[in-house]
């Protein structure tokens, strides 16, 4: 993994950073390996209470390996094996749990986004729950450019995301469009100048809130996606029984009225 991605932890937050500089942090199996073992060592790390991802050097990712287009072409890459093999409980083959794995983690996720993020690289970029952007950055669901579909779970995680007509127009043309434009329409959380910086600032405010609760947070909204209201109000009820009256809630209630930092363990 070291070669690919590394991971630093300072005060319970993980600063994920894709290391393929030379090759603007393109996706080769060596990658599509390294993000989905950083993602799994991080969903069962002790003390985690945030994670911003983001990419060295020129770019944030600029998608899928060039190398492998020949080898689609010329018959070498075959995609019968994206049917093959088992997929994760979440239904995910392989390259697609590179992505959404992501989400999975049980904390916040923040993406810091800048240079470019394309195809495979603007996918990655939809599996953190936050998306901080440059406003020059380029972005663009490119696979039809190269006889392709977004099949690393755009598709699945675009629908939350944009305007149906916004999203078909962006995966029927390939444009390319700038990190402005993706805040007025909604794909980036916050376009700023230091996406990176920033993010890291929002992660360190969020491994400040209590820790349950956060976690709890994050299980409610993620249950929002596709349950029904009834469903919802009951996951609710029973995540509040579960904090109310707990040693941690007892110390964000001090914490709060003394105007200190909570002091939670881990």
């Amino acid at each position: 993994m070291n070669d690919r991605i590394e991971i630093n932890m300072d005060g319970g937050v993980a600063d994920v950073r894709l290391v393929r500089a030379d090759k603007m942090n393109a996706l080769d199996d060596a990658m599509f390996a390294a993000l989905r073992e950083a993602g799994e060592a991080l969903k069962a790390r002790a003390g985690l209470r945030a994670v911003v991802l983001s990419g060295e050097g020129r770019a944030f990712c600029a998608g899928l390996d060039t190398a492998n287009f020949g080898k689609m072409a010329s018959g070498e890459r075959g995609g019968a094996r994206l049917l093959a093999g088992e997929r994760t409980p979440g239904g995910a083959n392989p390259p697609q749990h590179s992505v959404m794995v992501w989400r999975e983690i049980p904390v916040p996720v923040i993406a810091a986004v800048h240079g470019v993020a394309y195809g495979g690289g603007f996918q990655l970029m939809l599996g953190a729950e936050l998306r901080f952007v440059a406003p020059d950055t380029k972005l663009s669901i490119m696979e039809i450019n190269w006889g392709l579909v977004p099949d690393m779970g755009g598709i699945a995680l675009l629908r939350g995301l944009l305007r149906d007509d916004l999203a078909r127009e962006l995966v029927y043309t390939g444009r390319v469009f700038s990190g402005s434009e993706a805040g007025q329409i909604g794909l980036a959380t916050r376009v700023c100048a230091d996406p990176r910086a920033e993010a890291l600032a929002l992660a360190h405010e969020i491994a400040a809130r209590s820790p349950k609760a956060m976690r709890a947070a994050k299980r409610l909204l993620d249950l929002a996606a596709d349950a029904d209201a009834k469903t919802i109000l009951l996951a609710e009820s029973r995540e509040q029984a579960a904090l109310i009256g707990s040693a941690e809630q007892a110390e964000a209630v001090r914490a709060r009225l003394a105007g200190r930092r909570g002091d939670f363990a881990d």
